[in-house]
């Protein structure tokens, strides 16, 4: 399972290398120095970090697997290729659900922190993801028969898949391929901060699961890569943290349990009085001024 990762570790420097020539031959504004360096940073964190987490997680899916509902034999190909779906619906979910609750959300925003989209970008990975719970996404499929090991190694595959969707160097696939699988132009939608872009293409491998549940969204033209409010640092513990001591500042002048759980769990921007808003609020806001910008005066 972890070997997977680290085998992969020199295939992920030969490509940035290649994508950073490439990208200076072209004079392009894809990279930039201290930028990568806060990219780098946060992924070898996440790897030092990853021991500890894995076992965290492993153990987890361990203590689920002991009241499995069936044992699924991973002998077959089929038992394969059903975690493959099921692993990237898990991801789907896990995805989503990070970007419309603050306290998910207050690890994934790191790998949106970055202004710059490229393959250093795609190594720009959380440090508290694993041990505040992100993998309670994935423990219904030991519930249901498939082994830690499987479902950790198919998680590994589907992090080797996403590395590769983090360029600006590719445009458009063929259309089948653009229909069905995750592409640097979805993803590159993902990344943006342009509000028609917010909250879209969660998918991990396949896109089909925004088509269906309708968070998709086509690249119309180039995002704005960033946050929202951007946090204009390249320190890795700034990087890292930010967004939970937010949240502690917020939950201390939260005026109510119920303002604190909104501060915790509620969607990122939520306030209670109204001084931040959220994506939903800020579509709302943005159809009522085009409204109002539409109506002819009498």
């Amino acid at each position: 399972m972890r070997d997977l990762i680290q085998y992969a570790i020199p295939g992920f420097v030969i490509l940035l290398v290649t994508e950073v020539i490439l990208t200076a031959i072209q004079h392009k504004d894809y990279y930039d120095r201290t930028d990568t360096f806060g990219s780098l940073s946060m992924g070898i964190g996440n790897v030092i970090i990853g021991f500890v987490g894995k076992a965290l997680v492993f153990g987890a899916l361990s203590l689920v697997y002991q009241f499995r509902l069936f044992t699924v034999d991973m002998t077959h190909w089929w038992a394969w290729a059903i975690l493959f779906f099921a692993d990237d619906f898990s991801y789907y979910w896990f995805h989503r659900i990070s970007h419309s609750s603050r306290y998910f959300w207050a690890s994934h925003v790191v790998h949106h922190s970055s202004m710059k989209y490229n393959l250093g970008t795609a190594l720009r990975q959380t440090w508290t993801g694993n041990l505040t719970g992100s993998f309670v996404f994935w423990l219904w499929l030991p519930l249901v028969g498939f082994s830690p090991v499987a479902v950790m190694t198919m998680q590994s595959i589907s992090l080797l898949y996403q590395f590769w969707i983090h360029t600006e160097h590719i445009n458009k696939l063929p259309a089948p391929i653009e229909f069905i699988f995750n592409t640097p132009s979805h993803h590159r939608v993902h990344h943006g901060s342009d509000l028609n872009y917010l909250d879209k293409n969660h998918a991990g491998v396949l896109i089909i699961w925004d088509r269906i549940f309708d968070t998709f969204a086509l690249e119309q033209s180039r995002p704005t890569y960033g946050l929202t409010t951007n946090i204009n640092s390249h320190n890795p513990i700034r990087i890292a943290f930010h967004e939970w001591v937010a949240i502690g500042q917020d939950l201390r002048r939260a005026p109510s349990i119920r303002a604190a759980l909104g501060y915790l769990f509620g969607p990122p921007g939520w306030s209670h009085d109204g001084s931040r808003k959220t994506t939903k609020q800020l579509r709302q806001k943005s159809v009522r001024i085009s409204e109002h910008e539409s109506t002819p005066l009498l």
